[in-house]
């Protein structure tokens, strides 16, 4: 079932871009539409952008974040390489809220249910302005494949 920071594929549609970005937003549009067809979308969920801003924002890392990035200078890499840096440090040192843990948890369990207990799941980025005619970030995350267990 999709909650406040989750969105399962069921629940997705390619309007949803903005919430859960582009990969995220297709499989929910391939998922809801051809799954009626007999054709075999694996289930999954998102979490939505709305999370993240919910993370930093129970964390109190804007100011921080701010400070590193205000007044960047986009033509000196040497300092967009030391405020990146800095930027990654504060969003990884914020704790992931309990209900936002519970959400991905307790989604996590519902596939659990659907597909049994061994079950392994991609963990992908979906930027929410990923592939649009004026932005790419492709290649720019991690994935991470084969992710069971809590």
């Amino acid at each position: 079932m999709s909650g406040r920071y989750i969105r399962f594929f069921k629940d997705i549609r390619i309007e949803d871009i903005p919430l859960v970005g582009g990969k995220n937003a297709s499989l929910g549009e391939m998922y809801r539409e051809l799954s009626p067809y007999g054709v075999k979308v694996p289930n999954g969920f998102a979490v939505t952008g709305e999370a993240y801003r919910y993370l930093l924002d129970q964390a109190g890392a804007w100011p921080a974040l701010h400070a590193a990035l205000d007044g960047l200078d986009p033509t000196n890499v040497t300092d967009l390489a030391k405020r990146g840096a800095r930027a990654r440090e504060i969003i990884y040192g914020a704790p992931l809220p309990a209900d936002l843990q519970t959400e991905i948890l307790t989604a996590y369990a519902e596939l659990r249910r659907e597909y049994g207990e061994t079950l392994s799941v991609a963990v992908r980025s979906s930027a929410t302005a990923e592939d649009l005619p004026t932005a790419s970030f492709a290649g720019q995350q991690d994935t991470y494949l084969n992710i069971s267990g809590e």
